[in-house]
């Protein structure tokens, strides 16, 4: 039998696929990992056609070194959707294909979807065990559960009071074991839906086997999850599964809980970057299968394969967390919409605070717009003030105000929220006497302060020293921190109020799952009053206790460069002030600035994000801003900016017969706003088209001259399609 053409897809930055040869291949292959010679070394690909004639004669191709079949070939569909981001997006197949698929099955290692969490169930010996008296233990505590609610799933099981030793002493002893499964859409302790609810989803299920994108807007505390499992209730029972994408990982545990909880007899796949590497492909690989009915995830699980696809939810659809922002520069809810329309199958888009282009997707009929305009437990929204602090003086930033306000909710026995809106703003060392402040010698950034590892800290290229003890410049050992960070902040509140119990919640006090586990923990058993914390709060945390959050430095995104910086404001300070009040006590936001008449916070005391997006999308129309234009970036980095200036200059005189022929606009090269970073100096230059078709088609044929022009030694570039800054 003649050796059959594999077309392989490589993760190497070459806009183009590899052929090589190979006995016994079938179109059943389509889709299989190989293991393959490149150059003098060997590479992991993926096949993703079998053609009749390869541009080489076939004498000259090597052979494949080894196909993966222990697991199943990726589906049509898959390689469909891993096609469209390598083009819509302008990066390399192989590359898309190596980010998409998770390491285990991109290294071509054998991975089995085999069960890994199974249903345990009372067995005889158990029942026996539960009505005999018996002194308490925690795996009779266990048994009891097992009896009240029906079987569990074992990761269920494990994350409960008694943890892994109260599972492994009942499997041991005999008083549990793998049971059959019941109904995996059968739901535990589902909570009666408001009108609003049982409307939104009576409307969304109507949907269901066609195409239709949802707009979910509704109010913080207004029950959208509720929605969602509802509506993945109702998928299961058709037999089919869910997709659910989260925007960050510190939120996918609270959920994952929630929804093995209510679903407690279905397989719960759970897939992000932090994962363990054969944690992450077995459940990959289970979803491919088809034998897990729920997968939940951040961006990257947008690229699961789901035999038996029913629905996809995007929660927090407007939050910046979706956009991969390093190597393929994807948005994760932008595929998920393309994948949803390829799929026939509706999605769900849900937010608070929508994204602008959401809103006005809406608006022209693109996306049908469901509103829950009540919250579903709390009686009332908070009240929200913004507080004049120009005539004020501030105590490390906190007015009289706030403070007042904190005290008054100890005595009540409630909690408070600082937050620090930290967008261009921390402490960093500087001297009084020679004006010398702490910068980044890669970057053009400053290093910040961490006073509890006594050290200095780039945020964006990770180098850090030693705090030093005198100026570098000029000796003076006086130097000082300036600009206010959240342990400042901890410790001007712990002055204040020396009886509170002040917790900071910042990624140096939550480095770990387990930390911020029992951040929560704490906080959700009442064990802290004052809460200092950044956007690590902001969202997904429900805190009954939690009655007052205070904003600081709320200004500073009023007037930034990026155009998408108010819309970001409004939608994260709407989040935040979405934490208080959430149970049965009433809840006040106060928004210190010096600019309380401005429309945003004269809409956001209203709750009036319709007429913030309004007025926004009033702006953006009038300044051709996206969603009434869509952007590319082509961005280079050097040794110095001079050379990548001088580059995408070049690059933009070929691009401008193109820019003409498709009606896009080309701007000039500028640098960076953070010109500097990791001892790289960057540039960019701006592309501007009415429309996405007409970007597509410009980018097509201007990729091919950047991919065959060849840049000077050192530099390099990527474009950014629907940059998310700009």
């Amino acid at each position: 039998m003649s050796p059959v053409i594999v077309r392989v897809a490589l993760p190497v930055p070459l806009p183009q696929c590899f052929d090589y040869t190979a006995e016994n291949v079938t179109a059943g292959d389509l889709g299989r990992c190989v293991r393959v010679p490149f150059g003098r070394s060997e590479k992991t690909g993926l096949i993703v056609d079998l053609p009749d004639a390869a541009d080489l004669p076939v004498e000259r191709l090597k052979p494949v070194i080894a196909i993966q079949r222990e697991a199943p070939a990726l589906p049509a569909d898959w390689l469909a959707l891993v096609d469209f981001a390598a083009r819509y997006y302008q990066h390399p197949l192989g590359e898309v294909v190596a980010m998409a698929l998770p390491p285990r099955l991109r290294k071509a290692d054998a991975v089995a979807g085999a069960e890994a969490d199974p249903l345990l169930d009372l067995t005889a010996q158990g029942r026996d065990a539960l009505s005999a008296s018996q002194r308490e233990s925690r795996a009779l505590a266990l048994l009891r559960e097992i009896g009240a609610h029906g079987p569990r799933r074992r990761s269920l099981l494990r994350a409960g009071e008694g943890g892994t030793a109260a599972v492994a002493d009942a499997l041991k002893r005999g008083w549990i074991a793998p049971g059959v499964a019941p109904d995996p859409a059968a739901m535990a302790g589902a909570p009666d839906l408001t009108d609003e609810q049982q409307a939104a989803v009576e409307a969304m299920s109507a949907s269901f086997g066609q195409f239709q994108p949802f707009l979910l807007a509704g109010v913080t505390g207004s029950g959208k999850t509720e929605v969602y499992l509802r509506l993945v209730q109702q998928v299961i029972a058709r037999g089919e599964q869910a997709l659910i994408l989260v925007p960050e990982i510190a939120l996918t545990p609270q959920l994952e809980g929630r929804v093995a909880g209510r679903f407690p007899a279905a397989r719960v796949v759970s897939l992000h970057s932090a994962l363990a590497e054969g944690a992450r492909s077995q459940g990959f690989v289970q979803a491919m299968e088809g034998r897990a009915e729920i997968v939940l995830g951040t961006r990257l699980s947008v690229f699961t394969p789901l035999p038996r696809l029913g629905l996809i939810v995007v929660d927090e659809e407007h939050d910046a967390s979706y956009k991969q922002h390093e190597g393929v520069r994807y948005s994760a809810r932008d595929l998920a919409i393309w994948r949803a329309r390829q799929r026939r199958v509706p999605i769900v888009l849900g937010s608070a605070t929508p994204s602008l282009e959401s809103w006005h997707a809406a608006d022209t009929g693109r996306y049908r717009r469901i509103e829950l305009t009540s919250r579903a437990v709390a009686a009332h929204m908070p009240t929200v003030r913004p507080v004049d602090v120009r005539r004020e003086t501030l105590q490390n930033g906190l007015s009289e105000h706030l403070l007042r306000a904190i005290d008054a909710r100890l005595k009540r026995g409630e909690q408070s929220l600082v937050f620090l809106n930290r967008r261009g703003y921390a402490p960093v060392l500087s001297c009084p006497s020679c004006g010398w402040v702490s910068r980044c010698p890669h970057c053009t950034a400053n290093l910040v302060l961490h006073l509890a590892d006594k050290r200095l800290r780039c945020h964006h290229c990770s180098c850090e020293t030693p705090i030093p003890m005198a100026c570098p410049d000029c000796g003076n050992q006086d130097i000082q921190p300036f600009g206010r960070g959240t342990q400042r902040l901890e410790e001007t509140l712990a002055e204040r109020f020396p009886t509170a119990r002040v917790l900071r919640i910042d990624r140096d006090a939550a480095r770990t799952r387990a930390q911020w586990d029992a951040l929560l923990d704490q906080i959700g058993k009442g064990e802290a009053d004052i809460l200092v914390g950044t956007q690590m709060m902001a969202k997904g945390h429900d805190f009954p206790k939690l009655t007052f959050v205070g904003v600081l430095n709320a200004d500073s995104s009023l007037f930034a460069a990026d155009f998408r910086a108010p819309e970001r404001l409004f939608q994260q300070l709407m989040q935040v002030g979405g934490r208080a009040g959430r149970g049965e006590l009433p809840g006040e936001v106060m928004v210190q600035t010096q600019y309380p008449d401005h429309p945003l916070y004269q809409c956001l005391a209203r709750h009036d994000f319709a007429r913030y997006a309004e007025l926004q999308l009033q702006e953006r129309k009038q300044a051709r801003f996206p969603p009434f234009a869509a952007n590319a970036l082509l961005c280079a980095t050097a040794d110095d900016v001079a050379t990548a200036l001088g580059w995408l200059k070049e690059t933009r005189e070929a691009a401008l017969p193109f820019a003409q022929a498709f009606g896009v606009q080309v701007f000039d090269a500028v640098p960076m706003r953070m010109v500097r970073l990791a001892r790289r100096e960057r540039a960019q230059l701006l592309v501007e088209a009415p429309g996405r078709p007409a970007l597509q088609a410009f980018l097509s044929a201007w990729s091919r001259h950047l991919w065959a022009a060849k840049p000077v030694r050192g530099l390099r570039w990527h474009l950014d399609v629907d940059p998310a800054e700009v």
